[in-house]
């Protein structure tokens, strides 16, 4: 589908049926969606997951009207439906802990979901409080893998976190970084660290990751979630009203969204991507990615040329 942009594409898919009724179709009775066969990775302490999840930065920070919630309500059922698993959030996200917890309380989809939360804070005490609120903001007693936020206070917050994790509280223990210029103290901390996942910013036009902080997961055996996967939106900016390019269709990409994603999780590292999503068509769009053919080592260089020549 060589076509104008991710906007154009997705008000097609709204129009449909299918799409109009996926919000309700959690609360009606069966998922109506058979769940497709996704590329996964294990993901400590679910297992399989699949390769694209939810971000949920700006997108849920303050919806005040069922109006706000409405969207928001309606992303997480159909990606719950669909088999989607990771939802990443933060305490700086504004309100985003807590109006996940009320969403996934309302649909009654926690036992299908990976929560995935950080710490951000500077002193041990505020890191013990701040794990308190994040469990009752998320209306649950086991959240799957808490990461120290960009680093703040780190070894105080680790050995936090790995306090609860081995009381039975949390699953996995991370770090994330969404900054370039922490990528050298971040490295020495995933040297020096076991740790479970590593949550850093890597996007087609933003490859600075993959020289050292990805291979190195790899090598150490520490999973990796993607944040920025759009480049903060610069990749659909760049591509706005082009056709896909012909060697989409070797990978089965439908959309530019398509594209940027399974650039990013075909790393060899296996990165899970965690786009901001916040309607049901970025939900099918984005899941989309995770679906089919992935590029080879021969064809993300190409993809990588492609985007630098833009």
């Amino acid at each position: 589908m060589g076509h104008l942009d991710r906007r154009d594409f997705l008000a097609g898919i709204a129009a449909t049926p299918l799409v109009a009724a996926a919000a309700q179709s959690l609360l009606a009775g069966p998922a109506l969606a058979q769940v497709p066969s996704y590329n996964t990775r294990s993901l400590l302490p679910a297992g399989q997951v699949p390769l694209v999840g939810i971000g949920t930065a700006r997108n849920y920070q303050d919806p005040q009207t069922e109006e706000d919630y409405a969207p928001l309500r309606a992303t997480i059922a159909r990606f719950a439906e669909l088999g989607g698993k990771v939802i990443d959030t933060a305490p700086s996200y504004g309100r985003a802990e807590e109006v996940l917890g009320r969403l996934i309380a309302e649909l009654g989809v926690r036992d299908q979901l990976y929560l995935a939360t950080k710490i951000g804070v500077n002193t041990p005490e505020e890191g013990r409080a701040q794990l308190e609120q994040a469990f009752r903001r998320l209306q649950t007693d086991f959240i799957d893998l808490i990461a120290v936020h960009n680093l703040r206070d780190v070894d105080n917050q680790l050995a936090m976190l790995r306090e609860a994790q081995q009381g039975g509280r949390i699953g996995a223990v991370g770090i994330t970084t969404s900054f370039e210029g922490q990528y050298e103290d971040f490295e020495a901390v995933m040297r020096r660290e076991a740790l479970d996942c590593i949550q850093v910013d890597y996007a087609m036009d933003n490859r600075s990751a993959a020289e050292r902080i990805l291979p190195l997961a790899q090598e150490k055996g520490m999973a990796v979630m993607v944040n920025l996967p759009f480049g903060r939106g610069r990749l659909f900016s760049a591509t706005r009203d082009m056709p896909l390019p012909d060697w989409a269709v070797e990978i089965g990409a439908q959309t530019w969204a398509q594209v940027f994603l399974k650039y990013i999780i075909s790393h060899p590292s296996q990165p899970i991507a965690i786009p901001g999503t916040d309607k049901v068509e970025y939900v099918d769009d984005n899941l989309g990615a995770s679906i089919g053919p992935l590029p080879d080592a021969a064809l993300r260089l190409r993809m990588e040329r492609f985007i630098d020549e833009l």
